[in-house]
């Protein structure tokens, strides 16, 4: 039997989901959706993430690289596991818990490089954005709650 922390409020997955694309409609890009959405599960200043993830929408930059959504939800990792600055030592499990979500995002979507998954050459798109934010809130909501043993 797992306890939930009494610290952080319960995940509404739904309620999340909505409030991930109420942000996008809003112009956010898709790695705020994520991060912003999460940030007050992981101690996190939404308008502090919001700047920090502003470069990372369009594929990092605009470029069509790394997807948005999982590179909001490896900085919900980051902000959830690290030891901070004075005691960099625990990257190595950021990187493990980010390459789970990775792993699991390339294989629901089929890429995780924006120009692939939006098919900027044209060719049939493998999902929408709205659907990639709501994959990547979910894996990295599932990461929350095994490191919290929800």
């Amino acid at each position: 039997m797992t306890t939930e922390n009494p610290a952080r409020p319960a995940f509404d997955r739904e309620a999340l989901a909505a409030h991930a694309l109420e942000l996008h409609a809003r112009n956010f890009n898709c790695a705020q959706c994520v991060a912003c959405t999460l940030a007050p599960f992981v101690n996190a200043d939404e308008r502090d993430v919001f700047r920090a993830a502003e470069g990372l929408g369009g594929g990092m930059g605009g470029f069509t690289e790394t997807c948005g959504a999982i590179a909001g939800a490896a900085m919900v990792a980051g902000l959830a596991r690290s030891n901070g600055y004075d005691d960099p030592t625990s990257k190595q499990d950021t990187y493990a818990l980010t390459k789970q979500m990775v792993d699991r995002f390339r294989e629901t979507v089929g890429s995780t490089l924006c120009a692939d998954i939006k098919a900027t050459d044209g060719a049939t798109p493998l999902r929408p954005c709205d659907e990639c934010i709501v994959l990547g809130l979910d894996l990295a909501i599932d990461m929350l709650e095994s490191i919290e043993g929800r």
